[in-house]
């Protein structure tokens, strides 16, 4: 295993490397004060999203992933750390000049029901980001333009004069993609995107944005608690547990070779489709549920369920170090999952 670094990124780049970056969090933290406590929602994270590339957040709900993609947007502020786009500080920006970042950076949520306003017709939802950032100044612009992204992502065009009670899951969310795609946006935050929609449904969403990212030249930042839905989409993933990422690298890789024993339970959890085979894998079988990010376990935050730990963990915080080269693991005993799960 080599040294650790200080500042352990994504893409493995030079920290001033910054050119083909489009967005940037370095040591965030979102603290939320509440009666019970101070909940720990991202507590000490940094990860690079490189321009036409897919960067997988995955972790259980509660790890922090959401809210990280909330805090890249600025619709949550940090507590402290950096936020970056396009390589300009947007950490302290003022509500109006948040305004331009909102074009640079869209968001596509988990509930389009929620998201979208019934009120409105899709046509009006999708039009709004053009006025709002003065894309077109006139209606018959708009309305031409409305009609482009609803064909780019798959809808008719009279769909526009519906409201969004009127469509299927699967449609909205569809508009929810083409809203996002109005301002031209450097980067596109998809927080659960399919979490919500059918299996038949889900599939179909995914191939739309695979195509989309390679006919635009889209960045995505994929947040999602399905592994495999993460290793399909991405070019490399971050592994989030109770507000720290604890393994990151491509998916071929982790996949692979899980470096921490979390991601090997989690990978452990996806079932085979062969059932002789499924029968014979050893499952990692995590103990009781994740901490309250209000009172975290010191040391290892893991520790607590993890089927490896040792008296050491409970005496140390361990840091991201590089497994091997692009592979990063925060494990005291990075490495011996995947041993323990093969020799399982």
């Amino acid at each position: 295993m080599t040294a650790e670094r200080t500042e352990p990124h994504l893409t493995g780049h030079r920290p001033g490397a910054t050119a083909d970056v489009v967005a940037e969090l370095d040591d965030l933290t979102v603290w939320f004060p509440t009666p019970a406590g101070v909940v720990r929602a991202v507590d000490g994270v940094s990860l690079r999203v490189r321009r036409g590339e897919t960067l997988g957040l995955v972790g259980e709900s509660g790890s922090g992933k959401s809210t990280t993609g909330l805090a890249l947007l600025r619709l949550v502020d940090p507590t402290s750390g950096t936020v970056r786009v396009a390589g300009q500080d947007v950490t302290h920006w003022s509500r109006r000049r948040l305004r331009a970042l909102r074009r640079r950076v869209a968001m596509v949520f988990q509930d389009p029901q929620a998201s979208l306003d019934p009120r409105r017709t899709v046509g009006a939802s999708i039009a709004e980001p053009l006025a709002v950032h003065r894309l077109t100044d006139r209606s018959a612009a708009r309305r031409r333009r409305v009609a482009e992204l609803l064909d780019m992502v798959g809808l008719r065009d009279d769909l526009a004069d519906r409201h969004p009670h009127e469509l299927s899951g699967g449609q909205r969310q569809r508009v929810g993609i083409a809203r996002a795609l109005a301002g031209e946006p450097d980067l596109i935050v998809l927080d659960e995107p399919i979490a919500s929609l059918d299996l038949s449904v889900q599939a179909q969403i995914m191939n739309l944005l695979r195509g989309l990212q390679r006919d635009l030249g889209l960045t995505y930042l994929f947040i999602a608690h399905d592994l495999a839905a993460v290793e399909h989409m991405s070019d490399r993933m971050a592994v989030m547990y109770l507000g720290r990422i604890v393994e990151s690298g491509t998916p071929a890789r982790i996949w692979q070779q899980p470096a921490h024993p979390y991601t090997a339970a989690l990978l452990s959890a996806i079932p085979v489709a062969d059932p002789q085979a499924e029968r014979a894998r050893r499952r990692v079988i995590l103990n009781g549920d994740i901490p309250s990010p209000v009172d975290p376990p010191v040391g290892c935050r893991f520790r607590t369920r993890c089927p490896q730990a040792r008296p050491d963990c409970a005496g140390t915080d361990p840091p991201l170090v590089e497994v091997v080269p692009g592979h990063w693991a925060a494990c005291l005993f990075a490495g011996e999952a995947v041993r323990a799960m093969r020799a399982g």
